[in-house]
This record gives C-alpha cells, structure tokens and sequence, in this order.
C-alpha cells in the first residue's frame, strides 16, 4: 500500500489515457480498517476504492477532513472558493456525483459516481457544479494482488459502497457505524456445510 501519495501525476495521466469515461456500475467497495491496524494513517478509516487501471486498486479515505477549503488551500484560484466542504486528506482529484461523466481523465467507480484526475476536467467541476463533488490532495495505491493480500490478512473489512455515504457532510462515527455493520454481517453468515468424508478402517 502506497501511503497518501501527494500529487501523482504519472499515475493520473495514464489513467486518463488507459481507462476512458464508460460503464463500471458498482464497481467501488468500501473498506473499513481493522480495529487493531496500528498504521496511524488508516487507523480508523473508512476508504473508498475501485481497480486501476494498472491493474492495483486506488483509494481515497472519506471519513478524514482536512478542515480546510478548496479555496484556502489555492487563494488566486476563484472557483475554487465556491467550494463550500472541506477537503479530505487522501495531485488534486475529485469524486463526483453526475449521471454522465465529467469530462476528460475521469473513470466511473458506480453508478452516478466518477473520479476525475485531469486538471482542466476538475476545473470545470469547479466551475460548473462544485458542490457536487469532494476535492482530495493525493490518494492511496495498491499494486496488482496487494489489496487482496491485505484483505486476507484481516486489516480490511468490506463493504458495498453507498453513494449517499460518500457525500455524507458529516462523517463523525462513521468508522464505527460500518465496522458495526461488518460485525453484523459476520454474526449472520450461513455456517459453512459440513464436508463429507468416505468412511474409513471399516469391518470387510
């Protein structure tokens, strides 16, 4: 796992060039961190990721506010004050909440959802319907396998993502709301069936 890489622009220009804006509905989970993961970057986060288009898997954390506004972090840059939510701390992209894609350098995570990498495509978001989005500075990576191995271990549990959780204004308690929710899945889980064996050292 690549941590919070900041301003990655090697990676986002070949997922512009390699992945153009088409169908993937449903695509994007929700992982939400082990209670004991020690790592103080992802202790009690929840991310959302989706496959990359090298093959990995990217991420960004939704329950982590930087506090700050798109417009306090770029003052000359006048849409960006249109802004009203803070950014979230995970190369500037956005998800986006549109039925079509929003442009350029965008790839669908699930329906109705997008995440933007190029520049000029996050500029007219801006622009255009900048309340309709979330802003984050960087993003978490997986090499091809990794998140599987990761998963295995036990440090993810997951989710199907939820698009009104993704926007949600206020994400106070929400590692707790859906490390419940796992809980709850993991009590109701059928029994796996009992494996039947031939008999053996039986009389002739």
């Amino acid at each position: 796992m690549k941590t919070l890489q900041l301003f990655a622009a090697a990676f986002a220009l070949s997922a512009a060039a390699a992945v153009p804006a088409q169908a993937q509905d449903d695509v994007a989970i929700f992982l939400v961190a082990h209670p004991m993961f020690r790592d103080l970057d992802y202790r009690q986060t929840v991310l959302l990721a989706a496959p990359a288009p090298s093959g990995g898997h990217i991420g960004v954390i939704i329950n982590r506010p930087t506090r700050r506004s798109l417009g306090s972090l770029f003052p000359e840059h006048e849409p960006s004050k249109k802004v009203i939510d803070s950014m979230t701390w995970s190369m500037v992209l956005a998800l986006v909440k549109t039925e079509e894609t929003p442009g350029a350098g965008s790839v669908q995570l699930m329906k109705n959802l997008y995440l933007a990498f190029r520049a000029n495509t996050i500029d007219h978001v801006i622009e255009s319907t900048p309340n309709d989005a979330r802003y984050y500075v960087g993003y978490v990576g997986w090499r091809p396998g990794e998140l599987r191995r990761e998963i295995e271990r036990g440090l993810w549990s997951v989710l199907d993502a939820d698009l009104d959780v993704v926007f949600r204004k206020d994400t106070e308690g929400l590692w707790e709301e859906l490390l419940q929710q796992t809980q709850r899945i993991r009590a109701h889980a059928p029994l796996p069936a009992p494996t039947a064996h031939a008999p053996s050292n039986l009389p002739a």
